[in-house]
């Protein structure tokens, strides 16, 4: 069972998303869903804080279907997510139970909170943080931004890594994406050790709209084996 937490200004019913879970589909079933202000949800972004907690629900959702192995699969801000979900669901934590996952893919994530390094991450942070940013998010993007910042902030992807041993991890990312550079995936793999995997893209951009079939499907067939 594939979970995918898609990425910020992202939906379920977005075209990029979709094509995602029919890829996935091919090698096991799919939930996917929106995550709190994004497309049809309710409530508003908190730009991949609370948002852990949407994962979580679909994740026990899938399990209560009767799913024993479940994967989870996320893309930018979702990436950021599932590493946080692993970590704080994870084996010997007090929720362990409600929302376990087997396997985690993290593709085109931060490694760290309020990057600012490149135009794109400026754009962004202008969204999130500015009245005019936040409306144009509404109308513009079906994604509607909280206005209060994090507090406390949230466990960074990268101090997250360390603690989802034993699940195993595939951190993915592209050589020419435009939002977090090269620095990023690797400072995920390094506090992965030995239990995390990178893979570096050629040509790829940035999370679902950079990820073509062929690569959801390398993604689909690691995730079988490492998260089965």
């Amino acid at each position: 069972m594939f979970v995918i937490a898609h990425g910020f200004t992202g939906d379920a019913d977005r075209p990029h998303v979709r094509r995602a879970a029919a890829a996935f589909a091919r090698y096991g079933a799919v939930v996917t869903f929106s995550f709190r202000g994004h497309g049809a949800s309710g409530g508003r972004s908190t730009v991949g804080d609370r948002e852990v907690l949407d994962l979580a629900a679909a994740v026990a959702w899938a399990r209560g279907l009767g799913h024993a192995r479940v994967v989870t699969v996320g893309f930018s801000m979702g990436g950021s997510v599932v590493l946080r979900h692993a970590a704080l669901y994870g084996p010997g934590t007090a929720r362990e139970h409600e929302a376990r996952t087997d396997a985690v893919v993290s593709v085109s994530a931060p490694a760290r909170w309020y990057y600012r390094g490149t135009a794109p991450m400026r754009r962004l942070h202008w969204l999130v943080t500015r009245p005019a940013g936040r409306l144009v998010g509404r109308l513009g993007f079906r994604t509607r931004i909280h206005h209060r910042q994090w507090e406390p902030v949230p466990l960074s992807p990268v101090e997250a890594v360390p603690r989802i041993a034993p699940a195993p991890l595939l951190v993915v990312h592209g050589d020419r994406d435009g939002y977090f550079p090269l620095d990023h995936p690797r400072m995920l793999a390094e506090a992965a050790g030995d239990h995390g995997e990178l893979w570096l893209e050629a040509g790829m951009g940035h999370a679902e709209h950079a990820a073509d079939d062929e690569l959801l499907g390398r993604i689909a067939r690691w995730a079988v084996v490492r998260g089965g």
